[in-house]
């Protein structure tokens, strides 16, 4: 996974990046809440690790802004020597999922990790996934339509899956890159807009079907749920009833 760590004294992040990098973990680590603020609300991660106690605000006011803010839940750890009962429920109650004493111990923080990311994407271990009007088969690798197989490349299913176990979350071009296509960040990346304009073509993803595709202006796309559009007769009797 891809996580943002807050953690102002050096020492300790190391540490912990240290432990999540030998998991096979991309973990960025950042001393101040504005520099972890403006990389969280602007890439992509899976997963954050907060401290409590760090020089420009609190772990409290990052992780308010984060919920605030980010349109996805993103799974949020306190990690962190504040330890009282009543710390602990005022990070729960702001929206933390879980909580951690320092000093991190490995195995522990790792598996509380992993089960995070378990309980982010549930649904990895069935063979039919649907969403909306769209079925996924994962043993297949096949996508419908209102039941009616889709004609996809390898490549196409790979990043469908991706967007629909992601719906709601930014999703950067790197990210896309480094996730479906398994590449280095520094690609350029127009083969993402490609695929991405040709997606929608192919999905008809539109309000008829449920889902877009939305293009975040210098950051990525996120695919989101939309309500069925509107029949024309029913506009006509809401314009009425507005027009009264």
């Amino acid at each position: 996974m891809r996580i943002a760590l807050l953690e102002d004294e050096r020492e300790q992040a190391q540490h912990i990046q240290s432990i999540l990098s030998e998991r096979g973990h991309h973990c960025d680590g950042f001393p101040t809440g504005e520099n972890f603020l403006s990389a969280v609300l602007h890439r992509s991660y899976d997963l954050l690790i907060l401290d409590w106690q760090i020089p420009d605000m609190t772990g409290i006011d990052v992780l308010k802004t984060v919920r605030a803010q980010l349109n996805w839940a993103i799974p949020v750890v306190f990690l962190t020597q504040r330890d009282s009962e009543a710390d602990i429920v005022c990070a729960l109650d702001a929206g933390a999922d879980d909580y951690l004493a320092k000093p991190a111990r490995a195995a522990e923080l790792v598996a509380r990790i992993n089960a995070l990311a378990r309980r982010l994407h549930p649904d990895n271990e069935k063979e039919v996934l649907r969403y909306g009007p769209f079925e996924i088969n994962t043993q297949q690798r096949v996508i419908s339509l209102h039941g009616e197989q889709l004609t996809l490349t390898d490549k196409d299913y790979d990043l469908t899956l991706f967007l629909f176990q992601n719906q709601g979350r930014l999703l950067t071009r790197e990210m896309l890159l480094e996730r479906v296509w398994g590449l280095a960040r520094d690609i350029n990346t127009r083969t993402v807009d490609t695929h991405m304009s040709r997606l929608r073509r192919r999905l008809g993803l539109n309000p008829e079907n449920g889902f877009r595709i939305k293009t975040i202006y210098q950051r990525g796309y996120r695919l989101e749920a939309m309500a069925a559009q509107v029949a024309p007769s029913d506009n006509r009797v809401t314009d009425q009833i507005a027009n009264d």
